[in-house]
């Protein structure tokens, strides 16, 4: 399957990889780690408390990862889901977790680009778009397309981040963000920020998996090892900006239906 350039980018910068020359190494730099971004834990929680008959969704997952997610939420809900992602390790890896937890009949695991997913997938009771950052896009787009692949009153979860000042950057304050729902023509249901302990023992724990695996590949590959040096720092880089400008955060959202619906 061929991905553009742009989108090639923007799915480096999802995973903190500052070139695309590093993409053909993630999978290895990653093995070790199921969950990629989103805590499985924190969205059951909001689906448990706030939308009904989960059981009965069909769910989008767009660039599901190694399909952590989506796995959890079929297990505790027993919800359909159809996961998309990039990296066909990541895929063939969902497909075996899929296995082991019972989920398989439930769980549909593709590649693909998520760019492309957003123009035909359509009808979904909701979508999930977790620590993916703007590989859609800016968030004003981002939004847009989540919302054309849910049908009306159906359910949005972003999982992402936010200033903790009101201050211009890469992330948006609390302020930005709720003009972005109101503009977005969504209603804001709940939302979950990330427990700061618990968030620093797993970054703690993914942080030394790296960088373990940046040291094998350096002896493989040596010419290349400022590569995956440089991964090592911009993972931790991102560790303390969400320990120091910015935190994470898992927003529910509802379509709000059409005019004409």
């Amino acid at each position: 399957m061929f991905f553009s350039g742009d989108t090639r980018e923007k799915l480096a910068k999802s995973l903190t990889a500052k070139t695309t020359e590093l993409i053909p190494f993630l999978p290895y730099l990653l093995q070790d780690l199921w969950e990629l971004g989103s805590i499985p834990g924190d969205i059951e929680a909001l689906i448990r408390e706030h939308v009904k008959s989960p059981g009965l969704m069909s769910v989008l997952d767009l660039a599901c990862g190694k399909g952590a997610v989506s796995v959890h939420l079929a297990k505790v809900f027993g919800c359909r889901i159809k996961g998309i992602d990039f990296f066909p390790e990541f895929i063939e890896y969902a497909r075996r977790k899929a296995e082991e937890f019972s989920v398989s009949e439930l769980c549909k695991f593709q590649v693909g680009d998520i760019n492309e997913a957003v123009l035909s997938e359509r009808g979904f009771d909701m979508v999930i778009f977790g620590s993916v950052g703007n590989v859609l896009g800016n968030y004003g787009r981002t939004l847009n397309m989540l919302r054309r692949t849910v049908k009306d009153g159906g359910y949005i979860i972003i999982d992402d981040a936010y200033n903790r000042e009101e201050k211009d950057g890469e992330y948006l304050s609390i302020k930005g963000w709720l003009e972005l729902f109101r503009k977005g023509k969504v209603d804001l249901l709940a939302c979950k920020t990330v427990d700061e302990l618990e968030l620093a023992e797993m970054n703690a724990v993914q942080q030394a998996s790296i960088r373990r695996r940046a040291e094998e590949l350096k002896l493989k590959y040596p010419g290349k090892s400022h590569l995956f040096d440089g991964y090592v720092a911009s993972q931790q880089a991102e560790c303390d900006e969400l320990a120091e400008e910015i935190m994470g955060i898992t927003w529910l959202l509802k379509k709000q239906k059409t005019e004409n619906a």
